[in-house]
């Protein structure tokens, strides 16, 4: 099993090195902006590099939004930087599930997903495989509840959509952790990649609030992360504060292989 960490965009091999991690995550552009990412500066390096890369979407993307005005650039852009991932030799690109507004029916947001990955099977299909991450909070969210995720895999499924599992999201969103994997791969049938993050907030709290695995202030077990961890069998990124990266590395490392 493979195991690293979000790090910073413009150097991301540097930050790899540091950590002495074996997988990494970035954004290609600003995660609060629309852009289409440009040309990485050490792309070919990257591609080049043994380790196994994922790319995080903006967060402001919303491909399940009612609002024309963020659904439609929303689906552009997760074409976008899902070739912009393909050209640095990225395994998948994690992309938020979203939500609708609060008078809205989370069908509808379901539907929009499925037209999502309709729209782009016409055209050949994605670049890289799409990694749907569940959230913490929102009442119409629609990869925060267990039951609302299944939905979601019965419209897009077929489609080879992927699933990005956060610890932090899910003990936010009152999910048993040591249930967790078991659940969530009987609904999807696959873990793509485990975002291992530590919570700042108590069980329950809807608050996405990342901490340490150790070292930190977080509220969860840093056991009960690891065996997520080996159970999941996919590959870890910690998305923690960066300071303490390194040692979330080295203590998964070193629990996941004797578990």
């Amino acid at each position: 099993m493979k195991i690293g960490a979000h790090v910073r965009d413009d150097d991301p091999l540097s930050a790899v090195a540091e950590r002495e991690a074996e997988v990494l995550q970035f954004f290609l552009s600003d995660p609060q902006g629309w852009k289409a990412p440009k040309p990485h500066p050490h792309g070919e390096a990257i591609k080049e590099s043994p380790v196994e890369v994922f790319i995080h979407s903006p967060y402001l993307i919303n491909v399940a939004s009612m609002n024309n005005r963020i659904r439609i650039p929303s689906r552009k852009n997760v074409t976008q930087h899902a070739n912009g991932a393909a050209e640095i030799g990225a395994k998948g690109l994690v992309v938020h599930g979203g939500h609708v507004g609060s008078a809205e029916d989370v069908e509808e947001g379901l539907v929009n997903w499925r037209k999502l990955f309709e729209r782009e099977q016409e055209k050949g299909g994605f670049a890289v495989p799409i990694l749907i991450e569940n959230t913490a909070g929102g009442d119409n969210a629609m990869t925060r509840d267990l039951d609302t995720i299944a939905r979601l895999w019965d419209k897009i499924g077929e489609f080879g959509a992927g699933f990005c599992f956060d610890t932090c999201h899910a003990y936010a969103a009152g999910w048993d952790l040591t249930e967790a994997v078991k659940k969530v791969k009987a609904i999807t049938g696959r873990i793509d990649l485990v975002h291992l993050n530590n919570s700042r907030d108590e069980f329950g709290s809807t608050r996405d609030r990342h901490a340490n695995v150790v070292g930190g202030d977080g509220t969860i077990d840093p056991e009960v992360l690891a065996a997520v961890a080996a159970e999941a069998g996919a590959p870890v990124i910690v998305e923690t504060p960066a300071d303490g990266q390194a040692a979330d590395i080295a203590y998964l490392r070193e629990r996941v292989a004797s578990a």
